[in-house]
């Protein structure tokens, strides 16, 4: 008798057969074909949080070294270790600038990876280090990665609207994460939801706050993150109510696929353009 291959289900977490065509417990279609792309997604993707981090730094440093002169920036604390204008631009910046005067429409996408200085990619990074863990677990990986994508895009598309002519950072995508949040808060009530409500509105007042002392910030950007993030986050809902649906994990793969097509794009193209000049 031919033996029998078992396999956790991905979504209830029992053990069933292999060659079952749903699982008998909760009824997931095709098991089998679920646990291979979990096994994919953890052998390209070890911690998702960790990975966008990675990728904030790694694009960070390529900007100062296609135009090192931020090194060496007497402009004070926030300039220092700046990358130039010039860079920022070639890897993906939006904004009115980019997008309407060179047709970069993809840069609304590249520019939440970029930081104009240490202080403004270490603030961000902490923020999602921290926020990051809280919506990944509540909502799960791919409303995760669609509530990060999708927000960071409309927080750019709404700064266009209102004019912002060059802007960048992860700001946008972590006011989205705060706006999911908000959210959770307060749809699932109750004292722990409540507490978590009230925690995100400080988040908002703050970002309001510091976004109107210190100049320079992309307030229109923020603003559109938080209210795109309360708008994914319940349309999509989070797991406590509503599993992932496969048109949520197939919009979380594009958005993935996309983004890191537009990545590579930006960096290969800003390689050829430096390269280009010598």
């Amino acid at each position: 008798m031919p033996e029998r291959k078992s396999l956790l289900c991905p979504n209830c977490r029992k053990l069933i057969s292999a060659d079952e065509p749903k699982c008998p417990y909760c009824g997931l279609a095709r098991p089998r074909l679920h646990n291979m792309a979990g096994i994919i997604r953890n052998i390209f993707i070890f911690n998702p949080i960790l990975t966008i981090i990675y990728i904030n730094i790694a694009f960070y440093v390529v900007a100062l070294l296609l135009n090192p002169s931020g090194l060496f920036s007497g402009g004070g604390l926030f300039s220092f270790l700046s990358p130039s204008s010039q860079s920022l631009f070639l890897l993906g910046a939006t904004g009115t600038y980019p997008v309407f005067g060179f047709g970069r429409y993809w840069s609304l996408i590249s520019a939440s990876f970029l930081h104009g200085g240490i202080l403004h990619l270490g603030f961000n990074m902490m923020a999602l280090y921290q926020l990051g863990p809280f919506v990944l677990r509540v909502f799960g990986f791919h409303r995760f990665f669609v509530i990060y994508i999708l927000t960071g895009i409309a927080g750019f598309a709404v700064s266009l609207v209102f004019g912002v002519d060059f802007t960048i950072g992860a700001s946008a995508s972590i006011c989205g994460l705060i706006g999911a949040i908000a959210y959770y808060g307060k749809n699932r009530g109750g004292e722990f939801g409540q507490a978590i409500y009230k925690q995100a509105l400080v988040w908002i007042v703050a970002i309001i706050v510091f976004g109107l002392v210190v100049p320079s910030i992309n307030n229109w950007a923020h603003g559109g993150g938080v209210i795109s993030g309360i708008g994914l986050a319940m349309l999509m809902g989070y797991a406590e109510k509503k599993e992932e649906t496969a048109n949520q994990k197939l919009m979380a793969y594009v958005c993935i696929v996309v983004t890191l097509g537009v990545l590579v794009w930006s960096v290969l193209s800003s390689l050829l353009f430096a390269l280009s000049r010598l």
